[in-house]
């Protein structure tokens, strides 16, 4: 069985289409589609269906992915036979939320590639809802994650760190109106947020269901950054984890608001595929996420 193929159906499952799968691989689309067309015609099997104007993946194509996984493992561990970190080569995708990425993965990112200079990183910024799924499918070997109330039964999760989540402000809000202590209230705000399933926006959401506070619709924007541009332009209030604006609270650009889940604790964690085999660069992220992501502050 030829692995280009097998490789050429993992891209597409990442990538989400045909013609994005031959962009990252250097590929016309046709080829693609001939490399799918062979890999079917071998397995007797029918790995895609048209739905829509999209490419979904078969049941059948589903069921066979552990065992693709395998078998591209199976290469990846022959080729890197005897080799040093400086030296294998590869891949590594992630999958981590916005607000850890952009605020705290640097200093992994530069040990990681100074130890293994030869695999390609690759980090997707998804939604922290998506994470577990994305690891599940295969389309990330580690996500990184806020804290969740459960996890699948195919993968491991094991704590990173710890972390607090803040209701913050703008400056230029009426102060007189920042009381959000005291039950039974109606505020002329909105929550801004940019994952409306996060685990402290949820507490938060519950927080001010049982004070009987009530605000303006929400406001939902594509990444934290965007978040804290609204608040700090007075279009509302959201709830942040404190690592992601430790400048703005220095500088004066945002105010925190005391609520009574200021001084929880909320964790993060690194998640895996019970199944997948732990690779020389997987266990190095591992080991350099421990060492730069397991603090109190994430």
């Amino acid at each position: 069985m030829n692995t280009k193929s097998l490789v050429t159906f993992k891209t597409i499952l990442e990538m989400g289409s045909f013609q994005k799968a031959a962009d990252k691989l250097g590929y016309t689309q046709s080829t693609v589609t001939f490399q799918i067309k062979q890999l079917e015609e071998e397995l007797a099997l029918k790995l895609f269906e048209k739905i829509g104007r999209r490419m979904e993946l078969t049941q059948a194509g589903k069921d066979i992915m552990p065992y693709i996984d395998m078998i591209l493992q199976g290469a990846e561990q022959i080729g890197n036979y005897g080799k040093s970190l400086s030296e294998i080569s590869g891949s590594l995708k992630l999958a981590i939320p916005d607000s850890i990425l952009i605020y705290n993965m640097q200093p992994f990112i530069r040990a990681f590639a100074h130890e293994a200079p030869n695999v390609q990183l690759i980090i997707n910024s998804i939604q922290s809802g998506e994470i577990n799924q994305s690891v599940v499918d295969g389309t990330a070997d580690i996500g990184i994650n806020c804290e969740k109330e459960s996890y699948p039964d195919s993968v491991i999760h094991k704590q990173l760190g710890n972390y607090k989540a803040v209701l913050v402000v703008s400056p230029f809000a009426d102060r007189s109106l920042l009381d959000f202590i005291t039950p039974h209230q109606r505020k002329p705000f909105s929550l801004i947020c940019n994952e409306p399933d996060g685990y402290y926006q949820l507490d938060m959401d519950k927080y001010l269901t049982e004070k009987d506070i009530v605000l303006n619709a929400p406001m939902k924007v594509q990444s934290i950054e965007a978040v804290k541009r609204c608040v700090m332009n007075n279009l509302g209030i959201a709830v942040v984890p404190t690592y992601s604006i430790g400048e703005e609270m220095r500088n004066g650009s945002l105010m925190p608001i005391k609520t009574e889940l200021d001084e929880k604790k909320y964790h993060s964690f690194y998640i895996y595929h019970k199944n997948k085999w732990i690779s020389p660069q997987m266990q190095l992220a591992m080991n350099l996420m421990k060492e730069y992501l397991g603090n109190e502050n994430i």
